[in-house]
């Protein structure tokens, strides 16, 4: 394993070797120098040193290019960094972190607590029976919330999707035209409804059905099926193109229903 966190020496050949690669073929040592933070004598005893181990081959004054083996050597030792920096962010930081969760009973501070997502929030209650647990780091009563520290375990999250009613523009008969009970039948069952376009709030409206959203709907839909609620938006058809494009780019199912 090529580990260039082992020493510094090892650190400011990764970097030279770097530098090498994106400046080729033409590489200014001095520049090199400057980025790196080492003389310019220091950046050609490295060359010299990388060219006589085969990882950099000299094609002229100031020209070099780095070899096959040179590029693997890069591989390798940018895995050794990236696993550095996810044990760091995953293992280190991740422990060390504080969120919040609403605690169904009262928690004292330093308890175990069982965390689940529930309704889309995240949710703590004593003990360790959970698939994912943590450590309390602040007293709470129910329905406070409270801090989590020492996360372990995975929460089960099945990710929600989202239905499209589309009613149609004022231009073509509005909300009279669609019927009450297909509007009815989209919303029934949903964890939250939201609509855009006047037509379709109407719409919504006369079905006593009163949307939780009626701005950035598409946004607001593609959140809550990532927090693994069913939604039901309901659109003025001038509008279902910014709805499924908002979740189109974060990857949420949905499916599109005429009015």
């Amino acid at each position: 394993m090529v580990d260039v966190l082992d020493n510094k020496r090892a650190a400011t050949r990764f970097r030279i070797l770097v530098q090498i690669a994106e400046r080729q073929p033409a590489v200014s040592q001095g520049e090199i120098a400057e980025e790196v933070g080492v003389t310019s004598q220091a950046v050609s005893e490295y060359i010299r040193e990388l060219v006589n181990d085969g990882l950099v081959e000299k094609e002229g004054r100031s020209r070099y290019r780095v070899t096959k083996e040179g590029v693997d050597w890069l591989f390798r030792a940018a895995d050794d960094v990236r696993r550095f920096a996810d044990h760091v962010t995953g293992d280190v930081l991740g422990a060390m972190s504080e969120d919040a969760y609403i605690a169904l009973e009262e928690i004292e501070e330093g308890e175990t607590v069982s965390l689940f997502i529930e309704d889309g929030l995240l949710h703590a209650e004593p003990g360790s029976e959970g698939p994912a647990t943590g450590i309390a780091t602040t007293d709470a009563e129910a329905g406070t919330e409270v801090g989590v520290t020492s996360f372990e375990g995975v929460m089960d999250l099945e990710p929600g999707s989202v239905t499209v009613l589309q009613v149609p523009s004022i231009r073509t008969g509005g909300s009279r035209a669609i019927d009450d009970d297909t509007v009815r039948d989209a919303c029934a069952g949903a964890d939250r409804v939201a609509a855009t376009g006047i037509e379709a709030i109407v719409a919504c409206r006369q079905t006593d059905v009163e949307p939780s959203v009626t701005f950035a709907v598409g946004e607001f839909a593609a959140d809550a099926a990532e927090h693994g609620l069913e939604v039901t938006v309901v659109a003025t058809t001038d509008s279902v193109g910014r709805v499924t494009d908002a979740l189109r780019d974060a990857d949420v199912s949905y499916e599109v229903l005429e009015g």
